[in-house]
């Protein structure tokens, strides 16, 4: 549990993990330099239950926080937790149980509730109502390329899995989507989720997802490109473009920085039919299936874009997941 200045919520959220039950437990807790009184906090805890280890360190940022807990881990799993969220009852029993019985996964999150619910905006609940619903490795790889598919707070990995990947990774972009994109396409792991809602998600307004620009829409295109680029891209040797909007012109621009055009754009919207945008030609659907050689990427913003887009690759000989993906 990384903290930084989180004195307000650090009972709720240290009291929720003490509280679990079927597993032997230590809460190690990294103050990342805390200015807010944290500290007395934390040593209290420290002195009232043995199993919490705080950590006091200079402020290095989340990634820092996270490697250095990860280092002082001595268990055979480590669970993430943020210091503003809460873990409802059995969560890490019950992702324990799911590891042991299941032993090719290397990790496992939940799904999840958010408060203040009333608060989130159209797009949160998008997201959230999306995210819930992968649950399988299956989903999870299906989809990757969307978003982020795990809660990073919610997830129980295998702590030798973390450790030979070299933990969370330093660099301008968001350090969980880009562990799970490692975890499952660079090493060719597994990551699930228990179905049952057992994590509460803080949704405060100063969340660093909202406030780092780490975080930004730009950052997340740029790594899911490369990945794209890499895993699926260059082994078909090419990759068509469903949709030529704002968001498929964007990841368009991202991939030609790594060299990709795309060799078709497939397009409903007959009044763009025979144009050519950025040296592709654009075709009707009917005509995607000519394309079937190659990756074919969705790239639509709209809402129920997805569920179209779902109808219209069927009998072209395009399958979600193995030579079709959704980026948005």
């Amino acid at each position: 549990m990384p903290a930084y200045n989180a004195g307000a919520a650090l009972a709720r959220a240290v009291g929720s993990c003490l509280a679990q039950r079927g597993v032997e437990l230590e809460l190690v807790i990294v103050d990342d330099g805390s200015t807010d009184g944290s500290r007395a906090l934390l040593e209290d805890f420290a002195r009232r239950d043995k199993r919490v280890r705080p950590l006091f360190e200079s402020h290095r940022g989340l990634v820092g926080a996270l490697n250095r807990g990860l280092a002082e881990c001595r268990g055979e799993y480590v669970a993430r937790m943020d210091a503003d969220d809460a873990m409802l009852p059995g969560r890490l029993a019950k992702q324990v149980e799911l590891l042991r019985e299941r032993p090719e996964l290397a990790g496992v999150g939940c799904l999840v509730r958010v408060e203040p619910e009333g608060e989130l905006t159209d797009g949160a609940r998008r997201y959230l109502a999306w995210n819930n619903s992968l649950v399988s490795p299956e989903d999870i790889r299906r989809e990757i390329f969307i978003e982020s598919p795990l809660v990073h707070p919610t997830v129980t990995l295998r702590r030798k899995v973390l450790v030979e990947a070299d933990g969370w990774r330093a660099y301008d972009g968001p350090e969980d989507y880009d562990l799970w994109l490692r975890l499952i396409l660079d090493r060719g792991l597994k990551l699930a989720k228990v179905p049952e809602v057992l994590h509460v998600w803080n949704d405060r307004p100063d969340r660093l997802t909202r406030t780092d620009p780490r975080y930004r829409p730009a950052a997340f295109l740029a790594l899911k490109a490369r990945y794209l680029a890499k895993f699926e891209i260059a082994p078909r040797g090419g990759y068509v473009l469903w949709g030529c909007g704002p968001v498929g012109k964007a990841l368009m621009r991202e991939l030609g920085k790594l060299g990709w055009r795309p060799e078709a754009i497939v397009e409903v919207h007959p009044g763009r039919i025979g144009e050519v945008i950025g040296g592709a030609p654009v075709i009707p659907v009917e005509r995607a299936g000519d394309y079937r050689g190659f990756v074919h990427l969705g790239a639509v913003g709209r809402v129920g874009g997805r569920s179209r887009m779902r109808e219209a690759i069927a009998g072209l000989g395009l399958t979600e997941g193995k030579n079709f993906f959704f980026t948005a």
